[in-house]
């Protein structure tokens, strides 16, 4: 069995984020995607997976990644990936995910681009 550790890291009304570490494959993905589930339906859609500690991931966890992104979707948020692994951004890239998730340098930038702006009414 491999190692897997998630820890919720924020929780901002819509927005949570969640940081992962280990690897993701066969054993662990349903973990992850469970956890990430519970977060939404717990009132958070809008998910942040800061992914700076995974050492491995295979197709199994990609597909965790998509599942969780339709959910997220479904509950009108969003999946935003945070810290993603150069051998993991390359999958990424070359499954095209990389452009219905989009990734940030680190969880607070990640967090920043989530926000929701709120815009001046005219006068």
């Amino acid at each position: 069995m491999t190692d897997l550790t998630l820890t919720t890291t924020h929780t901002d009304g819509h927005l949570a984020a969640l940081c992962i570490g280990g690897e993701i494959d066969t054993q662990s993905a349903p973990a992850l995607r469970k956890e990430a589930l519970d977060v939404i339906a717990q009132g958070h859609p809008h998910l942040i997976l800061d992914l700076t500690g995974i050492t491995f991931c295979d197709s199994s966890g990609l597909n965790a990644l998509i599942g969780i992104m339709r959910c997220a979707m479904a509950a009108n948020g969003s999946l935003t990936l945070a810290a993603v692994p150069d051998r993991l951004s390359r999958m990424l890239d070359l499954t095209g995910l990389s452009t219905v998730m989009p990734s940030y340098p680190g969880t607070e930038a990640a967090m920043n681009a989530r926000r929701p702006t709120t815009t001046p009414e005219p006068t």
